[in-house]
């Protein structure tokens, strides 16, 4: 079909986001459409908004739109325990959990030689010198399972030894209610792995 060049636009835009193709970026388009001006104009100015507003935050390195964000600025929370993510999406998943009540620092990748990621590309740096300043006592180290995963957490880890900071690590295991035949090896191995006893 030969859409006039706004609408050919918008299904550029869409299909820029990840996971969209070319089918689903013209429905979207075409069901923009037939939404409120009111809305559009929400839309349209949270997408201007998400690129003028939204900032890093100095400490942690999380989504904010002030200089510190919300859960730094928390003095409820624990001080001493960071939980260190790869990226800010994996802190909005813990926090929708609930029941972690630490802190997090994000390290915006993970150091992977073969893409030319290098420890100075992402906040390890900033990460030790936080450590350090603010005391802390043990890092969670809450990162996907996965070759550049597990050479970061070496790296942090040989980093710190000799320290008196407390090196943790998530486990990566089975889904609850999965069957053993679907799970992927590496998954498999990684539980086998990280088993604990049985009290």
């Amino acid at each position: 079909m030969n859409y006039p060049k706004t609408i050919k636009n918008l299904i550029e835009c869409y299909k820029k986001l990840p996971g969209i193709g070319e089918k689903t970026a013209e429905r979207l388009a075409l069901a923009t459409l037939n939404i409120d001006e009111e809305i559009i104009d929400l839309f349209a100015q949270s997408l201007i908004d998400s690129k003028t507003k939204i900032k890093r935050c100095e400490i942690c390195n999380h989504l904010t739109e002030e200089n510190i964000c919300s859960i730094c600025s928390d003095d409820s929370r624990i001080n001493d325990i960071l939980c260190v993510v790869e990226e800010p999406k994996n802190v909005i998943a813990f926090e929708k959990i609930g029941s972690f009540k630490g802190k997090y620092h994000v390290l915006d990748g993970l150091i992977s030689p073969l893409d030319g990621i290098t420890p100075d590309d992402i906040k390890i740096n900033s990460l030790i010198s936080r450590i350090e300043k603010e005391n802390i006592k043990e890092i969670i180290l809450a990162l996907k399972p996965s070759i550049e995963g597990e050479t970061t957490i070496l790296y942090i880890s040989k980093l710190l030894s000799g320290t008196n900071v407390k090196i943790t690590k998530i486990a990566h295991g089975i889904p609850m209610g999965a069957d053993m035949e679907y799970v992927d090896l590496m998954t498999l191995e990684t539980a086998l792995d990280n088993r604990t006893e049985v009290s």
